[in-house]
């Protein structure tokens, strides 16, 4: 753990503070964000293969980006500031009070305080990385690192925040399932000696995923994607408990949702599920499983979290779990009311996407819609197995 005993000297820390929070309360309205839902169209879009490769629109994009990461600093250091001067004002601060050890954060980092375990920390990538989650469990031996990112350079950043937010090393990784924002970041990680781990059924389909996705990314993010295919350890193909960075962990083994394979990790609470939730985002509906899809968050639920980990999105409670059964079921519903009896065409898939959109005000990233709707509308027209079939492991 980083420690830090600063000087306390109440008078001029008040005056810091009240000047701080005065001067940011005005910047406050430059707060909202620079990205427009167009450009984070096109950002998503890119991932789906939709658009060719544009370097003005990524060049100005990455600059909308670099403004809005200023602009939530500034509101994370407001809030910090006015909690500050709240246990100030209220006596928690006084000439003689002891000092908490604190976590050192990382210069470039933008802080977010949630209520909660301390142990569970959160990197969330920049949109050029799809705004994904690597989270770390923090344990007396060190971290455990939950997927490892799509950009390698995002796993590196990554690694750097988290050692330097807990003055813990990185121990273990786990990858949930195989999408290159899960597995991107393998061998970054076991370059540095960190076992990287995933199921038997995950690492099989890894290979197959990475080579499509090569060949979709690789223009774009070169150098900074990885050719080689990632290759994690295996723990088996059952669910199983391991004791990592002296932390025990409960890894269950999942059929098809999001991906073809799951694995979800439970700590002590704590449900890390990856795609299998989004939080306040479209899903990634690109396999069109959503009847084994709610199939896995029944299982989830059964498991009795206190806080749910998504892959993309805020975490939360198990409300998260219902709120993405009530997606998934309300997609499958307009889906088949939109197909039913009509040929599927541009028009039919542009319908159902505007319907769905409307029900979800305010979700992000709705280009998964253009690439999900129309594998659905198939899959509706020719079911594979019977999603009951597919139980945990």
């Amino acid at each position: 753990m980083i420690e830090r005993e600063p000087a306390f000297r109440p008078a001029e820390k008040k005056k810091q503070i009240i000047d701080g929070i005065s001067t940011l309360y005005c910047d406050l309205g430059m707060c909202t964000p620079c990205v427009s839902l167009s450009g984070e169209q096109w950002l998503v879009s890119y991932w789906a293969g939709a658009y060719p490769h544009h370097p003005v629109e990524r060049h100005n994009l990455m600059y909308a980006v670099r403004d809005e990461t200023r602009a939530r600093k500034r509101y994370s250091t407001l809030l910090a500031s006015v909690l500050t001067l709240m246990s100030y004002l209220t006596g928690c601060a006084s000439d003689h009070a002891p000092h908490a050890a604190l976590r050192e954060v990382p210069a470039d980092a933008t802080l977010q305080m949630t209520p909660g375990d301390t142990r569970v920390g959160t990197y969330v990538s920049s949109p050029w990385g799809f705004s994904t989650n690597t989270f770390w469990i923090e344990g007396p031996e060190g971290l455990i690192l939950i997927d490892t990112q799509f950009l390698p350079s995002e796993t590196e950043e990554a690694v750097r925040w988290a050692e330097q937010a807990t003055g813990k090393k990185i121990r273990a990784a786990i990858v949930l399932h195989p999408n290159p924002d899960k597995f991107n970041g393998t061998l970054t990680l076991q370059n540095r000696g960190i076992r990287v781990i995933t199921s038997d059924q995950v690492l099989s389909l890894i290979p197959k995923v990475h080579e499509k996705r090569v060949r979709s990314f690789y223009e774009r993010y070169k150098p900074d994607y990885p050719t080689q295919v990632p290759k994690p350890d295996s723990f088996g193909d059952h669910t199983t408990d391991l004791r990592l960075a002296g932390v025990s962990l409960r890894l269950y083994v999942l059929g098809p949702g999001c991906s073809d394979a799951h694995v979800a990790v439970l700590f002590d609470g704590h449900l890390f599920v990856g795609d299998l939730v989004a939080s306040g985002v479209h899903s990634w509906l690109e396999l069109g499983n959503i009847e084994e899809w709610i199939q896995r968050l029944h299982e989830l639920k059964a498991m009795h979290p206190r806080y749910v980990h998504p892959g993309r999105g805020s975490s939360g409670g198990v409300e998260l779990l219902g709120a993405e059964e009530f997606y998934l079921s309300r997609v499958l519903a307009t889906v088949q009311s939109e197909s039913r009896g009509v040929e599927v065409n541009e028009s039919v898939l542009q319908r159902a996407k505007s319907r769905i959109v409307d029900q979800f005000p305010g979700y992000r990233f709705d280009v998964f819609l253009d690439v999900g709707i129309e594998t659905l509308m198939q899959r509706l027209r020719h079911p594979k197995t019977d999603p009951t079939s597919v139980r945990m492991q």
